[in-house]
């Protein structure tokens, strides 16, 4: 199968496109390789594969790209929580304009199947209940709150300590910063999309996804790509809030095999279907635990917690990826410990400064 991988030159995209290729498939990389994601021209990451060196917003550049090709996979966007509300346009205009466009081309061009990069921030806050109310959904925390120290989310009927759990892809949505509002919107395109095109969708929603080749000190990075950076300078990775906060890390490249299995399934949505699947390790940890757990393999300074918070954040978000694994068979075969101490010591992609 000729797939085309947008984004593919990109720290998830290239893992995809050696997957790809494993697996006998024919991958075609788009990457507008900016600045916050890639160091020089042409991409250091190794790329066994077609690639034009274009944006997704260019519809002209998106039509010869999508030249002989089956499926889509769409891992082009600006990640991240960024600098400011100023990133606004930027982060609207490269995510769902681009999801846009190259919707609109493939509909033209007669491509029927697409993986989409989704991601968990879809969410919020992840999924709560209470000893007194079951399941409870807390509203954003207050900027008062976490100048204190209070950082625990509080039952909205009654205000007693709740308890985190894993959320499903059923969860009502809600996107608490820019960037996680035009993740939703890109679901929603696609769903529109697979549903006038007679067309199948699936939504991969990643989790925190760490691994070799995470751009270095960038504003747009994840948080495990802040503490290896960090550490590569000799300082100790700075742990926000009470480091108590839960997440889901998975390995990179069971997320890529993760978007392979979604083009290989007869399992995922008929034509006409939108499904999403959670994409994460199944295994949940604290902040403070993968940062000690990384710079623990690295040999560098244990982790400093600060206090600091943002309010773009959320306390607790995890993962249920039963979905994922039951419907198309996908199991993550890489732990924390094991991922951490190939992360530790593997090289970072550096970002270039803006021309």
């Amino acid at each position: 199968m000729r797939v085309l991988v947008t984004g593919g030159a990109g720290f998830i995209g290239s893992h995809i496109v050696e997957a790809l290729t494993e697996r006998g498939h024919e991958p075609v990389v788009l990457d507008a390789l900016l600045p916050s994601a890639h160091r020089e021209l042409p991409p250091t990451a190794p790329l066994d594969a077609e690639w034009l060196h274009g944006d997704v917003r260019d519809r002209a550049v998106v039509e010869r790209a999508l030249h002989g090709v089956d499926a889509v996979c769409h891992q082009a966007a600006m990640v991240g929580l960024g600098k400011d509300f100023a990133d606004a346009p930027d982060y609207v205009g490269c995510n769902d304009l681009g999801t846009a466009v190259l919707l609109a081309a493939m509909a033209e061009r007669g491509v029927r199947q697409l993986v989409l990069a989704g991601s968990m921030v879809v969410y919020g806050e992840g999924r709560y209940d209470c000893p007194r109310h079951g399941e409870v959904r807390p509203g954003p925390r207050a900027a008062a709150d976490l100048e204190q120290g209070r950082f625990e989310p509080a039952c909205p009927r009654c205000g007693v300590a709740l308890r985190p759990g894993a959320v499903g892809e059923d969860a009502p949505a809600d996107p608490r910063n820019v960037y996680a509002a035009t993740k939703l919107t890109q679901e929603h395109l696609a769903a529109a999309w697979a549903r006038s095109t007679d067309a199948s969708a699936v939504s991969l929603r990643y989790h925190n996804v760490y691994g070799p080749g995470m751009p270095r000190d960038t504003p747009y990075a994840g948080v495990a790509s802040f503490f290896r950076s960090a550490l590569e300078r000799g300082e100790p990775p700075r742990v926000f809030e009470d480091g108590r906060q839960r997440r889901d890390f998975v390995h990179v490249r069971d997320v890529a095999a993760a978007n392979v299995m979604a083009l290989d399934a007869s399992a995922g949505p008929a034509p006409g279907g939108f499904r999403a699947y959670n994409t994460g390790s199944g295994e949940p940890h604290t902040v403070g635990e993968m940062a000690s757990a990384l710079a623990s393999a690295h040999g560098g300074p244990a982790p400093v917690v600060t206090g600091e918070y943002r309010l773009g954040d959320v306390r607790h978000i995890t993962a249920s990826s039963r979905r994922l694994m039951t419907e198309l068979g996908w199991r993550p075969r890489i732990g924390l410990t094991e991922g951490m101490a190939e992360f530790a010591r593997s090289p970072l992609r550096a970002a270039r400064a803006e021309a």
